[in-house]
């Protein structure tokens, strides 16, 4: 198969035109021309980049067609195809997260502090890239783009490998970056793209050592447990999101209400989505009256007591598994509790330490929450879906690390960075 050639007279770099190791190393390579690039050029490539996307819509668009109709043939759910899906708000959204990007600070070279040792010697710890920084994800095209620009703007190169479910849509956009990036005087291979989806290729994609400074996995849990067992190169898990929403004894039943529906139905196929509503027994039976219409397009998954309340033919019984799945749909599992210490405790056993919530009007139970709860985001009266790079100020995200080191929560700018320590002297010498 040709490489297709790219916007603007560019070529994109894909697996027919080379070893999954030589489009590593072209990454690379480009990787070091990005270290030093001033921020100024990084900004005008990406507004080239958010132009020439939204320029390309129809193409973009076209591509997206294909893999739709294939997903729809091959009888993929329905969240799965809202993922999938592009249209023009879309694509119009992914070219201002591009711009957006373009405006905020350069975190590159940003001097985090800095000391004279009693010897004189001045030491200064600054911000600089990973390097090649490489995404493998899921049926989401966005991704292409928003991880593209992230990269760039953080001074990495990207080298991205979707799936076969969005193999059109995302070399499609990955040709018109491409094409922005060599006409704004940037190396093309600032953005790689990996055009083999097929599970054979990911062993290999996840031990490229020496090549891949920085991995992140964003998909289900079969894409994550084989990161885990195959993976070689420095990983950063983008993990579950198994979110709950507790809603506690003093809570503003109005506001809970509208926070529950929100984290649930606004968009379910995301990792914010709350899955598990947890309620004080307290105001079990006013809450969940009043909040059924709201949930009236959700299949509900409960206990004994959330079962008495609404019904039998309202309510399944929940098990276990409920608890600890992300369902990414129109389904929420649901427990009454004795109070803030058995929330507390469930979301220990079950949680995925993604986002967690309460809605409560105890200022003491709302900080016990926030300390005691072990998540990237604890969130007190507001919903779990604003757990997002964009909602909390960072342009966009890469990702929503579910683990410690060396990122945790939305990652940002500053988390595709790590530090350098330089050093100047006068000639000492140690002794």
């Amino acid at each position: 198969m040709a490489a297709s050639g790219a916007r603007r007279g560019g070529s994109l770099a894909c697996m027919s035109s080379g070893t999954l190791r030589d489009l590593g190393l072209r990454a690379k390579a480009a990787s070091r021309v990005l270290a030093s690039t001033p921020g100024g050029c990084k900004d005008a490539a990406l507004d080239k980049a958010a132009v020439a996307l939204v320029g390309s819509a129809d193409e973009i668009l076209a591509a997206n067609g294909t893999d739709v109709a294939n997903a729809v043939a091959g009888g993929v759910s329905a969240t799965v195809v809202d993922r999938l899906r592009l249209d023009e708000k879309r694509i119009e959204s992914m070219g201002s997260g591009l711009s957006s990007l373009a405006s905020l600070a350069d975190p590159v070279g940003e001097v985090l502090d800095g000391w004279v040792r009693p010897n004189g010697l001045a030491i200064r710890r600054v911000r600089v890239p990973l390097g090649v920084v490489a995404v493998i994800y899921e049926n989401r095209p966005n991704v292409t783009s928003d991880a593209a620009g992230l990269c760039l703007k953080s001074g990495n190169a990207a080298l991205l490998r979707g799936s076969s479910g969005a193999i059109h849509s995302n070399k499609a956009i990955a040709e018109v970056i491409r094409g922005a990036y060599r006409s704004a005087g940037l190396p093309e291979d600032c953005l790689v793209f990996v055009d083999d989806p097929t599970r054979e290729s990911v062993p290999e994609f996840l031990r490229l050592d020496g090549l891949i400074d920085c991995l992140i996995p964003r998909g289900g849990r079969s894409l994550i447990e084989t990161v885990k067992e195959h993976a070689t190169v420095p990983y950063v898990i983008d993990g579950d999101g198994n979110c709950h929403v507790y809603v506690d004894a003093s809570a503003d039943l109005d506001m809970a209400v509208a926070i529950v529906a929100n984290a649930k139905t606004q968009r379910p196929s995301v990792c914010n989505a709350a899955e598990t509503l947890l309620v004080h027994a307290d105001i079990a039976q006013r809450l969940l009256e009043k909040l059924d219409p709201a949930l009236e397009s959700v299949e509900l998954r409960g206990d004994r007591a959330s079962r008495a309340i609404l019904g039998e033919n309202r309510v399944a019984p929940a098990t276990d598994e409920d608890y600890a799945t992300e369902f990414l749909d129109l389904i929420l599992s649901v427990k009454v509790v004795a109070g803030v210490a058995e929330a507390i405790e469930h979301i220990g056993r079950f949680g995925s330490g993604h986002t967690e919530a309460i809605v409560t009007s105890d200022l003491d139970n709302a900080r016990r929450f926030q300390q005691e709860v072990d998540a990237a985001a604890v969130v007190v009266n507001a919903s779990t879906r604003f757990t997002d790079g964009e909602q909390f100020g960072f342009g966009a995200e890469i990702g929503i690390s579910t683990q410690k080191l060396h990122a945790r929560g939305p990652m940002g700018l500053r988390e595709l960075t790590t530090v350098k320590y330089l050093l100047d002297g006068t000639g000492q010498v140690r002794t």
